[in-house]
């Protein structure tokens, strides 16, 4: 629980910092995508607000994360990574639809697209995200929802730099139906890191074995402890997008020493990563025992 509160606290400066520049980016893009009657800026706009409110529900879930467990809650709020995750894709989802709503008006009516306005704006987006997205990358290599304010600040800069592209086609070719066209490539984009995040999150919300966790190499592990002779029941859940647990039943003759599970789950910990762990030893009679009558 320390653990957690102290990477909370770490990062809760760059949430803050990410969280405001990106409403102040969010609100230049919707003036001039108006202003300039662009359907890319405000798509953009869009898609940077639902990142807004992503970093703003990753950095509530993290901070609940570290709150003790109290009165039913026996794990905690952890869970709420997850839920979040789920919340973040759907976000994502509605976005998208109302970004190809608005690219689809501007094919069937287009209008003329101030492009070099599309361009700066784009420009200080590009320069915003890419910040923002500096400040998390340390620390997405032990976090997921760290590693998804990251991966979604990076996909933003290389969305800004799409619009900026865009705008100096326009600007060149005179071509105002490049800018709806950029809107549908900025919908490629999002749906493509949007499809991984939401079914990870399922994936995690339903119990699965986390991604990073082979389950047979943890199975191996275990069985090639001294007078483990099998094992049944064993299960390996996400308890947060940070923390795993494992349960398990080991077949062991009587006598089992002291520092026996103590090691085992340092083992656990240090080569997979699951730190909280939990073990029902039964010695071998019962084992035969039920093999014969289960």
């Amino acid at each position: 629980m320390a653990h957690t509160h102290e990477h909370n606290a770490g990062h809760g400066k760059a949430f803050a910092i990410g969280i405001g520049l990106n409403i102040a980016f969010v609100a230049i893009e919707i003036f001039y995508g108006l202003a300039a009657n662009s359907s890319a800026l405000l798509a953009d706009a869009g898609h940077n607000a639902s990142d807004v409110l992503s970093l703003i529900f990753a950095w509530a879930a993290i901070w609940l994360a570290s709150v003790r467990p109290k009165g039913k809650y026996t794990y905690g709020l952890r869970k709420t990574t997850i839920l979040v995750s789920i919340l973040n894709a759907l976000l994502l989802f509605g976005a998208v639809i109302a970004i190809g709503w608005d690219a689809i008006g501007q094919l069937k009516n287009p209008e003329p697209v101030a492009g070099k306005q599309v361009m700066i704006v784009a420009t200080i987006g590009f320069v915003i995200n890419a910040a923002t997205a500096l400040l998390f990358m340390k620390g997405q290599k032990h976090d997921l929802n760290i590693k998804g304010a990251f991966l979604h600040m990076a996909a933003d800069a290389g969305v800004s730099l799409g619009v900026v592209v865009g705008g100096l086609l326009i600007s060149l070719t005179g071509a105002q139906w490049i800018d709806p066209v950029m809107s549908f490539l900025i919908i490629v984009v999002i749906l493509w890191g949007t499809w991984r995040l939401f079914t990870d999150s399922i994936d995690l919300a339903l119990d699965s074995v986390p991604n990073h966790i082979d389950l047979e190499k943890v199975r191996q592990l275990i069985l090639s402890q001294n007078g483990v002779k099998s094992i049944h029941d064993l299960h390996i859940w996400a308890m947060s997008t940070t923390q795993v647990a494992l349960t398990a039943h080991l077949i062991m003759p009587e006598g089992v020493s002291d520092d026996f599970i103590s090691t085992l789950q340092h083992k656990l910990q240090h080569e997979f990563g699951i730190e909280h762990t939990t073990f029902q030893i039964e010695n071998k009679r019962i084992e035969d025992e039920c093999r014969n009558n289960c």
